[in-house]
């Protein structure tokens, strides 16, 4: 499976894999930003990601911790 910035609910359920228990509200950017380019099958350039991508990474990981955890 090869993933780009656009993956954006396939990218927030491996980070919910990957950091579990971590609030994703929480994280900074640039961390999240590094993260998702360690992904195993992550195939994006670095220089295609912006605040917008980040964001809707961010609260589709959101959802899964939320639908874990609570609010």
């Amino acid at each position: 499976m090869s993933l780009s910035w656009e993956n954006h609910r396939e990218i927030g359920e491996l980070l919910f894999e990957k950091y579990d228990t971590l609030n994703p509200l929480s994280v900074r950017f640039t961390d999240m930003h590094k993260w998702i380019q360690d992904l195993e099958g992550f195939s994006g350039k670095p220089e295609d990601s912006n605040e917008k991508k980040l964001e809707a990474i961010q609260m589709a990981w959101y959802e899964e911790w939320k639908d874990e955890y609570g609010n």
